[in-house]
């Protein structure tokens, strides 16, 4: 399990007291050499992707010490232990925590201005927020949110007729690259209609190849299994085509997903509903985007010149 930030504080300073200038990779190495890290959990990411847990966990311990005066950034992508930072680890507290940090001037005043802006009132640290990086509880909330606007798109999808769910795939298809216009894959989609095909599109822009469409909108708890997956494959087959695209608001079976997948002579891709809205989400399509947030961060390379 990879460490909270705050649970770095100690070892990242123990790291540090030879007093000695380090690059934040070596810092990173210790860290998850320390708490004895697999491989996978050194690339875990986080919910939006950005950058690896690990490391943004890592990089924040040292902003929070830096801020509390215990280390500091002597060059880019370098840190340093301070005075007081040995002086602390000479002290040998046997927990060092944000309620720790709370000790030093300079880490109230940091946290003072940082809640005054937010909420206009003095400092309340939660339980959520001493646990957690500031950036990783952003991204958990956009993926609160998000998911919250997946359910609501899911109940729309299924609530209007299925010609609407004819149009959505297209709109989607077309966001995503292929078919060329809305336009000319709107007159593709639809014209085949037989033998366990619904639509069948252009690759690229260029029309270099056929990608053939099954499109189910069916309820979200519905399981579609293997057999639906063969019938899809044997009309691709009947067609000589070597590409098909099976989308669905419902979900498939683990067999459906292993014989996809084993097909050779055909590339089969599965979109379930879970996928579907992702993509909508992703795209733009049904959805508009309330509000951008930019989580800023030092450009190092700006201050070396001088």
């Amino acid at each position: 399990m990879i460490p909270r930030f705050y649970e770095m504080f100690k070892p990242m300073l123990e790291f540090l007291k030879d007093g000695k200038v380090h690059s934040m990779v070596e810092v990173k190495e210790y860290i998850a050499n320390y708490f004895n890290l697999s491989e996978e959990e050194k690339n875990e990411m986080l919910p939006g992707g950005s950058e690896t847990r690990l490391n943004n966990r890592v990089y924040w311990a040292r902003t929070y010490l830096v801020k509390a005066g215990l280390v500091e950034i002597p060059e880019r992508g370098k840190t340093k232990i301070t005075e007081s930072g040995l002086k602390v680890l000479e002290e040998n507290p046997s927990v060092i925590d944000v309620k720790f940090l709370f000790k030093f001037p300079e880490f109230k005043q940091f946290q003072a201005k940082s809640k005054e802006k937010e909420t206009g009132g003095t400092p309340q640290g939660s339980r959520e927020e001493t646990e957690k990086s500031p950036e990783e509880i952003i991204e958990e909330k956009i993926t609160e949110i998000n998911e919250a606007v997946k359910g609501e798109l899911l109940d729309k999808i299924l609530k209007l007729a299925p010609q609407f769910f004819e149009r959505l795939v297209l709109d989607l298809i077309v966001k995503m690259g292929y078919g060329g216009s809305f336009e000319e894959a709107s007159k593709l989609l639809g014209k085949v209609g037989d033998e366990g095909v619904d639509g069948v599109i252009k690759e690229d822009l260029l029309g270099l190849d056929n990608v053939y469409l099954q499109a189910k909108r069916w309820s979200k708890d519905t399981v579609i299994g293997r057999p639906e997956i063969q019938k899809f494959v044997g009309a691709l087959h009947g067609k000589g085509a070597k590409k098909g695209i099976f989308i669905t608001t419902a979900k498939f079976s683990s067999d459906a997903f292993d014989y996809a997948e084993s097909i050779k002579d055909m590339k089969i891709i599965l979109i379930d509903g879970d996928k579907l809205l992702d993509y909508m989400l992703k795209y733009n399509v049904g959805v508009e985007t309330k509000r951008t947030i930019e989580i800023k961060k030092i450009d190092e390379g700006y201050f070396e010149e001088y």
